[in-house]
């Protein structure tokens, strides 16, 4: 559960960076909607939130890119969520709604969060009902029933709490081994190169008689 909760803070955090560029991100839209010719009709969808060739700039492309890098981030931690417990009716109720959300195909355009957020308060009052007021409350409204349903998840009992974490555990660790091609299931281990000896002074030292190493070769009769 700390993991999950970890995850859902460092998304929070990357969405209150995205926030502070809700004028550029919206600045992006109308000029993609006026490229594609479709600036009567609200924005309802992820995909059409974003449009690969009718983004006419870097700093577009950027921030239009943020929008949907946080979208899938969102979607995997309702997947991961999934995974951690069975559930009650209320935790699936809420990740039901949460994946009703992130859906590419979901229809945004009646969406609107309300206090204590103010995304639809920056917006005109024409962008507000007319174009990006279901847009820019998507994300705020996905974190509010993720947080809702750590809120709840929480006070399952301890058992179910001491399991939460498990089958996630399993996941991860069963993606690194896939990653790792010679420690996949059923494959032999690539053969270890051979250990070089670590050479210490004492051992760059000439041994003698007591060392039980050969004294140096002399020729017959001569001396060195």
């Amino acid at each position: 559960m700390n993991e999950a909760k970890g995850s859902l803070r460092s998304t929070e955090q990357k969405y209150k960076l995205f926030q502070q560029q809700q004028f550029t991100f919206i600045a992006a839209l109308a000029r993609c909607r006026e490229n594609a010719h479709d600036k009567t009709r609200p924005v309802s969808s992820i995909e059409q939130s974003y449009t690969e060739h009718h983004c006419s700039n870097a700093t577009d492309r950027r921030i239009l890119h943020m929008f949907l890098d946080l979208c899938a981030e969102l979607s995997r931690l309702c997947q991961r969520f999934e995974t951690l417990h069975s559930g009650t009716p209320v935790t699936n109720g809420l990740l039901d709604k949460c994946k009703t959300l992130v859906s590419q195909s979901n229809d945004l355009s009646g969406l609107r969060a309300k206090y204590p957020h103010d995304v639809v308060n920056h917006l005109s009052c024409d962008e507000a009902r007319n174009h990006y007021g279901g847009v820019v409350s998507l994300i705020p409204l996905l974190l509010d029933l993720m947080k809702e349903w750590i809120a709840h998840s929480e006070k399952l009992p301890r058992k179910v709490q001491q399991h939460v974490s498990e089958p996630w555990k399993c996941q991860e660790a069963t993606a690194a081994t896939a990653a790792q091609p010679s420690q996949t299931r059923g494959a032999w281990p690539w053969p270890r190169k051979r250990q070089r000896r670590q050479l210490t002074k004492g051992s760059l030292r000439p041994r003698g008689k007591d060392g039980g190493s050969k004294p140096p070769w002399r020729p017959p009769g001569g001396k060195l």
